[in-house]
């Protein structure tokens, strides 16, 4: 299918501990070499440190604020950000501020928890 109606898609949590719409991943939709998700993570919440051997990703903020730990660096994203994230990069993103963080997450090859390493254990809260 080519088109995808936010409403129908159904959240559900990464290993990281997002809250995951994917908006169009190949193994639903029909297109081929990536995925695209909204993700949320909830005010005074953090992903869980991971990274993915293949994947490369686009982090693309539409509101919230957050800290991204990208490797070595940790720095603040808001609205209108974008952040590169290359495979075998350890990263994770925070929740500042009283509203939600909400980002689209870009992903090639298409997002897969196989490709997914956890590099601590629980979501921080």
């Amino acid at each position: 299918m080519k088109l995808t109606q936010y409403a129908d898609i159904p959240v559900y949590v990464t290993k990281d501990g997002s809250q995951i719409r994917e908006l169009m991943h190949p193994a639903q939709h029909g297109n081929r070499a990536q995925s695209l998700a909204e993700a949320t993570v909830l005010p005074g919440q953090r992903t869980r440190l991971h990274r993915h051997a293949l994947t490369e990703e686009l982090y693309h903020v539409s509101t919230g604020r957050g800290r991204m730990t990208l490797g070595d660096e940790v720095f603040e994203v808001g609205a209108g950000d974008t952040v590169h994230i290359a495979p075998g990069t350890p990263h994770c993103i925070e929740a500042l501020g009283a509203a939600p963080l909400r980002f689209l997450c870009c992903c090639a090859p298409a997002y897969s928890h196989e490709d997914t390493e956890l590099l601590e254990g629980d979501t921080p809260g």
